[in-house]
């Protein structure tokens, strides 16, 4: 197994940097702070992601890096007593911030725009932190202090510098949406943990806190997840959770919300392995959290849900249930055993064990900015031990998509992806996915397909609805359920998607990808069937040539020419293609496709025929 998960590891190796700066630095007893940020400014730079500064200072390293202009980070020196015209600058600056970081901003108070970390008194930085909560006032905004620190400047006065987040109120209900898969071998407590995180009670140790999330009846009987079911947690303005202890539905959460996470509970028995490859692929989740029992460790299925994580270039953070039911020793041998698995040369990870609320916070900026580093959380749904550590990491962790990307999807044609379907008494039929890029309203005309033959039918979008309150208006990469009224459910499947009408989607029964077969037993030739994920698209296809080579084998990479069996689909070039028979796995991207060119949108009026 191990030699197969070596392979699987290796695929997720796509973007790491510097993790040996970062390794060396954890070494120095220096925290997580500037040399990470160093040996990956050229990244952040290039992807203008919002990414926080760890102020962590030290003799060899008194700075941050300069001041980016996009972005939504903010060094401030002094904001002592500033004149109604600076003020109204700072104002229009800390909007400007604000819509960078989609609702969220941090700034860093003490800290030069060169990054050098000067400090405040006392008086003085009471001062700055009155006038940033004026400013924030005046934009409806709140805020909170992260954390404080003193630095080594010389002066005879202590200097401190402080960390601030900003967070917007949202207006008509645009709060910020991460999503975050969990992942996890069978009984590590996957669904308990998201109980107690969600509804705000400690579990009893015999599984009460997961009966909530549980969507069937032998769900309930067995214990164990086989579907995917979402789960809400938010944070108001202040960092303050909202979950169900307070609010008695989702929609009073929503209210109260301007941070939501959206829990994607994923299954963790092997049997139910497409489920969980069907929700990583399709649901677009911003980050993975992989949960491992302190009392087993590493077992069944959880180096290839670890593989599976990478290889989709999800971000992974850990967390390592059931500490209550071990000594301290069992656990920090757990936790050595992650930490050789994750630095093993193909997973080329960077471990960091969150001890505390400092550690939470640095490990959310740091884990947002660098994909190699992976923070290892410790605690126990029935004692409630360093929950609170696991909420502050999700009230800071930050979005990666930065306002500009967001925009520039919201310019494009509407596409929604189809995964699931439901008839709901009333209603009539409804379906659930993502809206992959631009908008969508109540009232819009969109094409569903592709059918059998390759055609796409006309429909209305009724109402929508996300986290289960009522919607007007969808934006690009938010998951939503679209009230189809009386559309036929007959003429719908999984892996269809909702277009705009003036759309030519590309339809095709056969597509060439470019693919590493990570695991075969034998060989991998032509007339092989496997299951490919691309995307919310699931289904058996027939390999009709592989060029240049007669057969693969395990780690071999080749293009390879796949025919769907059932019915064509609507794909991209340069998606994601994931594939698997029993023990064969193997992944690799679209690199083109053989369109089916007698089909276009606007020759579906024979719809009802």
């Amino acid at each position: 197994m191990d030699a197969r998960v070596t392979e699987l590891f290796g695929s997720g190796n796509g973007h790491s940097c510097g993790s040996q700066g970062v390794a060396s630095n954890v070494k120095s007893g220096n925290g997580y702070g500037v040399v990470a940020k160093k040996a990956c400014t050229k990244n952040i730079k290039k992807s203008k992601t919002r990414f926080s500064r760890n102020f962590k200072p030290s003799n060899n390293t008194p700075y941050l890096p300069p001041e980016a202009e996009e972005g939504n980070i903010e060094y401030k020196l002094k904001l002592v007593n500033p004149t109604q015209y600076r003020f109204e600058h700072l104002a229009t600056q800390m909007k400007w911030r604000l819509q960078e970081g989609r609702g969220e901003a941090v700034y860093q108070i003490g800290v030069e725009d060169n990054g050098m970390l000067v400090g405040l008194s006392e008086e003085d930085m009471t001062a700055s932190l009155k006038t940033l909560h004026r400013l924030a006032e005046k934009i409806g905004a709140d805020i909170t202090v992260l954390r404080e620190q003193e630095v080594d400047y010389d002066s005879d006065v202590p200097r401190k510098i402080a960390e601030v987040l900003i967070r917007k109120v949202p207006d008509d209900q645009q709060f910020l949406d991460l999503r975050v898969a969990v992942l996890g071998n069978v009984d590590s407590g996957k669904s308990t943990l998201l109980g107690v995180l969600t509804q705000g009670e400690l579990d009893n140790g015999r599984g009460r806190a997961r009966l909530n999330l549980f969507r069937h009846l032998h769900e309930i009987q067995t214990g164990r997840t086989s579907s995917i079911s979402f789960e809400i947690l938010g944070f108001n303005s202040k960092g303050e959770v909202v979950n169900y202890s307070e609010s008695r539905t989702a929609e009073e959460i929503c209210e109260s919300a301007s941070k939501m996470i959206t829990f994607i509970d994923l299954a963790g028995h092997h049997k139910y392995l497409k489920t969980t490859i069907f929700g990583l692929t399709s649901y677009c989740p911003d980050f993975a959290m992989l949960v491992v029992s302190a009392n087993t460790g590493i077992a069944g299925t959880t180096r290839e849900h670890l593989g599976l994580a990478m290889a989709l270039k999800v971000p992974i953070f850990i967390v390592i249930s059931k500490v209550d039911l071990c000594t301290r020793a069992t656990v920090e041998r757990t936790v050595r055993q992650l930490e050789r698995v994750l630095k093993q040369p193909g997973c080329n990870k960077v471990p960091m064990v969150v001890d505390s609320t400092d550690d939470a916070v640095t490990a959310a900026q740091q884990f947002a900015q660098s994909p190699n580093i992976t923070p290892i959380f410790t605690l126990s749904s029935v004692s409630g031990e360093s929950l609170d550590l696991l909420k502050v990491f999700f009230n800071i962790i930050p979005p990666l998509s930065n306002s500009k990307e967001q925009e520039e999807l919201m310019q494009q044609l509407t596409e929604f992806q189809v995964d699931e379907i439901y008839t709901v008494p009333e209603v009539g039929t409804v379906v659930g996915g993502t809206l992959y890029s631009g908008i969508c309203r109540e009232g819009d005309h969109l094409v569903v397909g592709p059918t059998d033959s390759g055609q796409f039918h006309k429909l209305t979008v009724g109402s929508i609805q996300r986290n289960r309150s009522a919607c007007r208006v969808l934006r690009a990469g938010q998951a939503a359920t679209l009230a189809l009224g009386n559309f036929d459910r007959s003429l719908l499947r999984k892996g269809m998607v909702m277009v705009s009408p003036e759309m030519d989607p590309t339809i095709c029964w056969m597509f060439e990808a470019e693919i590493v077969l990570l695991f075969h037993a034998k060989t991998f030739h032509k007339g092989f069937q496997v299951t490919v994920h691309i995307g919310n698209v699931r289904q058996t296809a027939t390999v009709e040539a592989v060029y240049g080579k007669e057969e693969l084998r395990t780690g071999e990479k080749a293009v390879v020419l796949f025919k769907f069996i059932k019915h064509p689909e609507y794909l991209k070039v340069g998606a994601k293609v994931l594939f698997r028979e029993g023990v064969t796995k193997g992944i690799g991207h679209v690199t083109k496709l053989q369109p089916i060119t007698q089909y276009r949108p606007s020759q579906n009026e024979n719809e009802e025929a």
